[in-house]
Parts: C-alpha cells; structure tokens; sequence
C-alpha cells in the first residue's frame, strides 16, 4: 500500500514538472522586443547645468514646471549626490543585468497578459524614497537605482526590515508589485480579509511571474522570516479566527498585519520573533490554495470577490 501511494505521488510530481517546464519553455518562446534600458542617471549627472534644458526637452516628464532649474542644477553639483552617483556607478557600471531581468519578466507578463507592451526601462537616482522604488507605468518601467545599493550600505538610515530589501534582488519584486495594481481588482470590503487576499494576489503574481525566486524574495522578507511563518502558519490563522479579526473592519488590523513593519503585532511575547505582513503572507496561502483546488483562470481569479476565493480555497493552515 505504501509502495502504491508512493508510486501515486512520484507521478503527480512528475506530471506536474513536465507541465511546468512546457510553461516555462513556451514563455521563452514568447517573442519580446529588445528591451532599452536608458541611464537618466548618468545623463542627469553628465550634463552640465549650462546644458539642463537639452536633458528636460529629452526627458519632460521628470521635470515638474513648479520646481525651479535651480533645484535641479544643485542636486547635479551637490557633493551628496556626486557621492551617491559614484557610489551607484560602481554598483551598476552596465545595464546588462537590469535588461535581461527585464527581459525574462516581460516575456512572462506577456505570456500570462498578452497585451502587455514592452516597456522602456528608465533608470534614475531620486530622493530616497522607498515607497517608490521601481515603477511600471504601462510601457514604462522606472528604477530608483540609489535604493538598491545593497541593505549595509553606508547610505542607508532606514530600519532594518526597509534596508533588507535594499538589494539588486529586490527590483524585479518591486516591479511586479507596481504592475499588479493594474491587474488587481481593488477590494470591495474593507475587513481585514479583503486586505489579506489582495495582497495575496499581489504575491500569487510574483509566484507566476517570477518563478525562479524565493519566496522569501518575492515577501520581501530573510529566509528566517519565511521559516518563522511556515512554522507559526497554524498559530496565525487559530489566532485570527478565534479573535473573530476576518471580517473585521478595524482599521489598526491593517498596520498590526498587512502594512510592512519591524514585527506583526499580536501584543504577545512572539511579537519580537515575527515579521510584519504576517496577515499578507497567509492571504497569499489562501490564494495559492484557491488555484490548486480550483479550475480558475488567471484573470479571472484577480477580479473576484475575497470572500468568494476564501470560501472556495479550501485553505488549511500546515501543522
């Protein structure tokens, strides 16, 4: 009996690697124009200031008509920002790495959503803002390069569960989550459900998208992080429910669950060993299992109901 089951589980593995490979092999297979990784970095701090208005006639969009020429004549003669442009210039002395990321991810975007366009990537050195480190803005893709200068960077003053995601790694991740807000359906309730299983679908396109990362890479989280929730996954859901939280409209759930955080906040000693997002990490469980146990277009899935894909997941937490 043992052999027998063994024998059934050996196939389905089987079967599953070979429909994943013929995935894999038909995405390669999608045709991609050549992606063009442009430098606005380099070109904005190779230019002169005498020569600015030839670089805003080439580039309107970056430059607001409310913000005077000074400003961006300062920051190009700013000894802080010449140090953050050397420092990016060693870091990324070509492009080639950024294009065949690009590349591999448009050609899956392309296969799973076929109108997408290919993008021209831009890459920039803004002000440090994290919170819009890579954008996908239909056939533009827009890189913050001084925010993936490596988590030990000198630079970075930023606490530690914002600096881990500070690397080369990370761009891909952050792409995919720009250019699923396009794709997701926003929720339509405001419990904390909703919020799980948005984000859940977020990360169910980052599994799609980009297979051959981590899941740790594509959470944003360390390998220990994902460990402590594979390991807590039982606990976290038996807490959730047994403080009657899923359709609760209490905002503070949000930021004790879903909004990135040193700790998720259970106000119990296990706080100081969790990471945040706990609440997006099992909405992305419940999504997964949704799609193993239902016969769900792709599509179709990112425009349904919560409720609806939790009801019919048939999720349950590993012990």
């Amino acid at each position: 009996m043992k052999l027998f089951l063994l024998t059934i589980v050996c196939s389905l593995l089987l079967l599953s690697c070979e429909q994943k490979s013929k995935v894999e092999k038909a995405i390669e297979e999608t045709p991609v124009d050549e992606i063009k990784v442009e430098r606005f970095d380099k070109q904005f701090f190779e230019t002169p200031p005498k020569d600015l208005a030839k670089l805003k006639r080439q580039y309107p969009y970056f430059f607001s008509p409310n913000i005077h020429d000074t400003v961006w004549t300062n920051k190009m003669t700013a000894p802080i920002w010449r140090e953050v442009y050397t420092e990016v210039e060693k870091k990324y002395p070509s492009s080639e790495g950024i294009q065949n990321s690009v590349e591999t991810l448009v050609q899956h975007m392309k296969y799973y959503f076929p109108k997408t366009k290919t993008p021209k990537v831009i890459t920039l050195i803004s002000d440090m803002d994290y919170n819009n480190k890579a954008i996908y803005a239909d056939s533009l893709i827009i890189i913050s390069l001084e925010l993936y200068l490596g988590r030990d960077h000198k630079f970075y003053t930023f606490p530690k569960y914002l600096k881990q995601n500070f690397e080369e790694r990370q761009m891909m991740p952050d792409v995919v989550k720009s250019f699923s807000s396009g794709k997701i359906a926003p929720p339509t309730e405001k419990n904390l459900l909703s919020q799980m299983i948005y984000f859940g679908k977020e990360l169910y396109l980052k599994d799609i998208l980009l297979p051959e990362y981590t899941d740790a890479e594509k959470m944003g989280y360390t390998p220990e992080q994902i460990v402590w929730c594979q390991e807590n996954e039982s606990y976290i859901w038996r807490y959730f429910i047994e403080k009657e939280m899923l359709y609760s409209d209490e905002q503070k759930l949000v930021s004790r669950f879903i909004d990135p955080s040193p700790f998720s906040k259970f106000y119990l000693e296990i706080d100081n060993d969790s990471p945040g997002q706990v609440g997006s990490w099992i909405g992305w469980q419940i999504v997964r299992s949704f799609m193993e146990n239902n016969d769900t277009k792709l599509d179709q899935m990112l425009k349904m109901d919560a409720k609806e894909i939790f009801e019919q997941s048939k999720y349950k937490p590993k012990k």
